[in-house]
């Protein structure tokens, strides 16, 4: 039985099948509001309704978290009418989906922003061009993210998102604090994996209580930095382990300082010797991504134990049907 076909139940959905469209900026957003060219973007990628799950681009929860001029806001109230329009349109062609809410941390640029960056430490982040560090984040810093974060997901809920992804990938703030790299504090948020993930710990609480037991959550964690002294496969299986009894439904694996890619790989799947680590430690779904553009690739993995779930981003970025021929292909 072909399984990227079949379909997996997440927290109170069930989707119709394992193919994820994650999350890619497309910089159509203005001043933070949804315009009808995004509209229109993700009714053309959901038209057919042959993919299971599609998750939306990174949506910034407070102005100093904005990573890019035409991202997405999910950061004030004033944002919700725009963010309906959105997950109705897509609900309209029968496709659940989530918003994925991030803060840019030291990724985050004064002049976008209007705020100095903030970060864990007062270290340059690996693929900043400039040399001015950011600010160490204090304990008034670290609440207000963490209300940030959870005042977001209740947006994102209230506009009739399926659920939300927290963003802890790609060298965004939460990434941040999960690398030993730039992660350099000394305090209870510093040092050992435990201390480098209570900042997500209390985030994915706080969401709990704002958004309810049943509501779907998901978290993007960035697994491989690809930079000497990074992060492990051995601490990505162990925060995955400590995020489910948190309250995670599943867990969605990528890149972490240095983006989504990994050098040296270019296998389809390129992430899955992590992905299979990981999934044999937990009993929520995994979802995998990283540069897989066939379906035969993508049933092989999942019947090779490597995932649950199968994220096609530049594919269906270049080909709006690919869904639709996969599942045709498959069957």
């Amino acid at each position: 039985m072909a399984m990227l076909t079949s379909s997996l139940v997440l927290g109170s959905i069930q989707l119709k099948n394992r193919i994820v469209m994650p999350p890619m900026a497309t910089s159509k957003a203005e001043e933070g509001k949804i315009t009808a060219d995004l509209i229109q973007y993700y009714k053309e990628k959901s038209a057919d309704e042959a993919i299971g799950l599609i998750i939306a681009e990174h949506s910034y929860v407070s102005m100093e978290g904005k990573a890019s001029a035409n991202q997405v806001s999910l950061a004030i109230d004033a944002d919700m009418e725009g963010l309906k329009a959105l997950t109705n349109a897509i609900h309209a062609h029968h496709t659940p989906v989530f918003a994925q809410i991030n803060h840019a941390g030291s990724a985050a640029k004064a002049e976008i922003t209007g705020f100095p960056p903030l970060a864990p430490s007062a270290v340059k982040h690996p693929r900043a061009k400039a040399e001015e560090l950011p600010q160490a984040m204090n304990a008034e810093d670290l609440e207000k993210v963490i209300s940030d974060f959870a005042l977001a997901a209740g947006r994102a809920k209230e506009a009739g998102f399926d659920g939300v992804e927290i963003h802890s990938a790609h060298g965004y703030l939460l990434n941040q604090f999960y690398s030993p790299i730039t992660n350099q504090r000394t305090d209870q948020y510093g040092g050992s994996l435990a201390n480098r993930i209570r900042l997500h710990i209390q985030i994915i609480e706080r969401i709990r209580q704002t958004v309810g037991e049943d509501y779907p959550l998901t978290l993007r964690l960035g697994v491989y930095d690809g930079l000497e002294n990074g992060s492990t496969v051995e601490e990505a299986v162990q925060a995955s382990v400590l995020f489910e009894q948190a309250g995670l439904d599943f867990i969605d694996l990528s890149g972490g300082l240095n983006g989504y890619l990994r050098p040296g790989h270019s296998e389809q799947g390129y992430f899955q010797d992590f992905s299979e680590a990981v999934k044999q430690h937990v009993k929520m779904p995994v979802l995998l991504t990283g540069g897989i553009t066939e379906a035969q690739a993508a049933e092989a993995l999942l019947q090779a134990q490597k995932a649950d779930l199968i994220g096609i981003g530049r594919a269906i970025l270049k080909d709006s049907k690919w869904a639709e021929k996969a599942l045709n292909t498959i069957k």
